[in-house]
Parts: C-alpha cells; structure tokens; sequence
C-alpha cells in the first residue's frame, strides 16, 4: 500500500489551517535579526514579522535549509513506511534549498541502497516564489486526498510550476535595496517620485516590466497586465501583505474581468516581506 508524502517549504505560503486541513509537510526557514534567530510559521505570524521588520534598521538574513536537515527528514519519513516522498521547493535559482534537497537524497540513498526500491523521492523545483507554487501543493494535497497516484499529482506540480507566472508591485523599494536587489540611488528616487516597478516572475527570473506612477494607478495596471496574459477559465491566485484592503479591491477588479473569483487570496510570509517588503499586490496566474 502506497502512503505519499507531500512537502514544501514555509515561502510557498500556504495558510496554515490549509496545511493541517491537507497534510502538507512544511518545512521552515530561520530567520535572523541581528544575533536573534526565529523559525518561520513557529516563532511568529506574518503580522508579528512585519512588525519585525519595520522596527529593525539593518536586512534581516534568512538560511536555507541544509542537507542535513533534508536528510534527517528523508530519514524519518523511510522509517514511517513512506513509499513516494514529493518535495515541491522555492525556486532553485533564489535559493541553494533546493539544490540541498538533491544533495541529500543523493546522500540518503548512498546510506540505504535497499530504500531504492521502497521509497521513491522526487524533488521539484517550484521555480517561483510565494502561492506561485503554493498553490500547487495545495492543489496536489487535495489530489491525493482524492485518489490521485503521486505520478499524477507529480505531473501536475511539474506542469504548473513551469507555466505560472506572477505580475506584483512592491509599495516601497525600501527592503530590495536594502537587501541589494536594486541600486539604493534608484530605490530613493522611485520612492521619492512616487513610482512603483511593475514586476515579472518567470522563468525562474524576476523582471521589472513597467513603471507605474502613484498608489491609486496600481490595482488597475496589476489587474490589466495579467488578464492580458492568463489563460482562459484557469484558476489564478492574489497575492498581498500587510494591505488585505487592496487585495479585496483586486479581488473586485479581478472577478469582474475574468467572470470568476481567485482560487484563494494569499498573504505573503517572512521569505518574500524580507525582499519586497510587507506591503505587495500581486496576480498569480497560469500561462501555457
């Protein structure tokens, strides 16, 4: 009899009544503020880190998961008689996570050759960030808790993690220039201006498509760009922070164009506030 194990990472950002209500396995990032270190959906809520991260001057540092730590999972979940563990991670190129979920399997098997046989593990590179992927674990777990087989729900990760895409705007440019990602000279001005970059996730990569020039323009240029580019009658998710007010009116927007309403509404967690900043607006969506 097969028992499937389906896991994740705490940046997919999957609420946590929907990981107990599935069974998802989540695994947390640490965080550091300064010499104090905290555990990801353990230490605190998303409120209590954006409360965090607005009351400390310098960049917060969060640590990939090592391979001892995967290793000691695949340990655990081989001694419970698991014969498919599915692990869905942050993408591979904004993280060494992933890369040490392969090094450890790799190592796991070394120790026990007979596990070969009995259980198989697969390592996904979720290849975007937040409910990107989040929402594809969930939607797996609810899969599996249908009768799916874990080659089906692996074909339906691997499919939709390689055709979504995320159109977002960060409200402030503080923390990526905090965190390096853009040039501070550049993060001053557009603050001072008033002007928001309008960002792609895709392919693995994060890009600055467009400017958009006060708060009040943002809803209406997020909701435009995605519907230009989704898919038919496909599902599709919002993404927010601290502002569950512009997720709402997103949400209005957004039904009103498509005919239907987001599949869920998901508030980024510590992984994404750390480099966006707690305040995001954002269209997850699918494009083949």
């Amino acid at each position: 009899m097969s028992k499937i194990v389906l896991m994740t990472d705490s940046a997919s950002d999957i609420p946590v009544e929907l990981e107990r209500e599935l069974g998802i396995k989540i695994i947390c990032f640490q965080h550091a503020f300064g010499d104090t270190a905290y555990t990801s959906r353990v230490d605190f809520d998303n409120q209590k880190y954006y409360e965090l991260l607005s009351n400390f001057d310098g960049i917060p540092s969060t640590s990939q998961v090592t391979p001892f730590e995967f290793q000691e999972i695949y340990e655990q979940e081989f001694a419970n008689g698991c014969t498919d563990l599915i692990y869905v991670s942050i993408n591979a190129k904004g993280s060494a996570t992933h890369g040490n979920a392969v090094l450890a399997e790799e190592l796991f098997y070394e120790e026990h050759p007979d596990a070969r046989e009995t259980m198989r593990i697969t390592v996904i590179d979720g290849k975007t960030y937040t409910c990107g992927y989040g929402f594809a674990v969930i939607e797996a777990a609810r899969k599996l808790q249908s009768g799916a087989t874990a080659d089906e729900v692996i074909a339906y990760i691997t499919d939709w993690c390689n055709h979504c895409q995320i159109y977002f705007v960060p409200y402030t440019l503080k923390y990526a220039a905090k965190s390096g990602r853009i040039n501070g000279a550049t993060a001053f001005l557009g603050n001072a201006l008033g002007i928001k970059p309008l960002m792609l996730i895709k392919d693995q990569a994060i890009n600055d498509v467009g400017k958009i020039r006060g708060e009040k323009n943002i809803i209406k240029t997020v909701s435009e760009s995605s519907v230009k580019k989704m898919e038919p009658d496909m599902p599709y998710c919002l993404v927010y922070g601290d502002n569950p007010e512009s997720a709402e009116e997103l949400k209005n927007v957004m039904t009103q164009k498509m005919g239907y309403a987001p599949s869920m509404l998901c508030q980024i967690g510590a992984e994404i506030a750390a480099n966006a900043g707690p305040r995001v607006i954002g269209v997850v969506f699918y494009k083949a």
